[in-house]
């Protein structure tokens, strides 16, 4: 059996919890499972995301990709938000990332997205690579800014 993905369920609650709290403290984020866990349940039960899920050759959950579905106001059209990506440490390098991005450019495409878009860390040069070697460009038009506004 070699990897496989699969869109997540919220059975599949406990697998991704903590890939996605190692993916949150890969951000320099402190380590919360049960925040992780709240998190995704709330999206996943909202149909507010999107979550693929790779399982590795042993049936673990090895890595996962989290797509927000939003628009293009200039295209009129919708896209996807691929705001998460994370494959645990011992599964890197083994081809896990690009099969979840080519899990998720064929779910967008079922979809009908016009397009996905992401950023990453500037310094995260062998996401860059993966994301360039499948046909991802970088934006070089425009800067992106955010702001931090206490609720």
């Amino acid at each position: 059996m070699s990897t496989t993905t699969r869109l997540a369920t919220l059975a599949d609650l406990d697998a991704v919890a903590p890939l996605f709290d190692a993916y949150r403290q890969f951000y320099d984020q402190a380590p919360d499972p049960a925040l992780a866990k709240r998190f995704l349940r709330d999206r996943l039960q909202n149909a507010e995301s999107v979550i693929v899920l790779a399982i590795g050759e042993t049936g673990q959950a090895i890595g996962f990709c989290q797509l927000y579905p939003t628009f293009c106001s200039v295209e009129a059209q919708p896209i996807y938000s691929l705001y998460d990506l994370f494959v645990s440490p011992a599964a890197r390098r083994s081809g896990t990332g690009k099969l979840l991005l080519q899990a998720a450019e064929q779910l967008a495409r079922a979809h009908g997205k016009a397009r996905m878009d992401l950023t990453t860390a500037k310094t995260n040069t062998a996401a860059q690579a993966a994301y360039e070697s499948l046909g991802w460009q970088r934006d070089e038009v425009f800067y992106a800014y955010s702001k931090v506004v206490n609720v």
